[in-house]
């Protein structure tokens, strides 16, 4: 269980995010939406342990997380939004880096690495670097090493970006698959149809603060409307999309 409480972080005076709290159960997916600007990432970096709040607790399994940062990060896999890749290495031998620093059992990597580069399709460029990797391949390598060494907690930022219609069709069952294996996942994505396809609750942020949080169902039925998307659009979207669009044909026509 990861327990977020009262989480405030602040850049100088402005303030990035307040009061945040959630908690998300064993084998919950809990999807993290919001504008930009929102607070999504920096809360998706203290939960990562990658920022410090300035007040506010994140707790994993009952005990502050940067009590014993090493021993949390042991158990966490991480998908960030922007990825940082040795593009002169092969897949496999960045994996083969991440497993080593993971330490897991040399008997066991390369047979793990083998059969995930498989189940991700991309065995058969094994020997390219990753300089010649379209960006959806390159994602997939960050999922690979994310969850290769079986981690108890899973932070998703934005894992379908670049990924064709396939592969997106794959994460979404292995996601699903994560919380069937009691994972623990927290999901931050801009597609909405997504999450409302996996997540079994969600966090909506708005200026830094939680404007919505509940499951789907009861987001959709206590605000009478048909989907999240119309949801988010009510909670944090401050114009008409549609007016938006008509005055932006106006200035290309002009």
């Amino acid at each position: 269980m990861l327990e977020i409480e009262g989480l405030t972080k602040y850049y100088g005076a402005l303030p990035g995010i307040r009061d945040v709290s959630f908690v998300i159960q064993s084998g919950e997916i809990l999807g993290l939406l919001g504008p930009n600007g929102s607070g999504k990432s920096t809360t998706v970096k203290i939960i990562t342990g990658l920022l410090r709040p300035t007040s506010g607790h994140v707790r994993f399994a009952g005990r502050s997380i940067f009590e014993d940062l090493c021993a949390y990060k042991a158990e966490l896999g991480y998908v960030p939004e922007e990825p940082h890749l040795y593009s002169y290495m092969t897949g496999p031998e960045y994996l083969q880096l991440v497993g080593r620093l993971r330490r897991i059992p040399e008997e066991k990597l390369d047979a793990k690495i083998d059969r995930m580069l498989q189940a991700l399709d991309i065995y058969d460029d094994r020997y390219q670097t990753m300089s010649a990797y379209s960006k959806g391949m390159r994602q997939k390598i960050l999922i690979a090493a994310a969850v290769l060494h079986n981690p108890r907690v899973v932070v998703l930022d934005e894992p379908f970006s670049g990924l064709d219609v396939s592969a997106a069709r794959v994460l979404k069952a292995f996601v699903r698959g994560l919380s069937e294996e009691g994972k623990t996942v927290v999901f931050s994505s801009h597609v909405l149809e997504v999450v409302e396809q996996v997540c079994s609750r969600v966090v909506i942020l708005k200026d830094g603060r939680v404007v919505g949080h509940d499951s789907v169902e009861r987001l959709r039925d206590l605000m009478q409307l048909p989907s999240l998307d119309a949801v988010f659009a009510t909670l944090v979207v401050e114009h008409d999309a549609n007016e938006r669009s008509r005055e932006m044909i106006q200035i290309m026509k002009a």
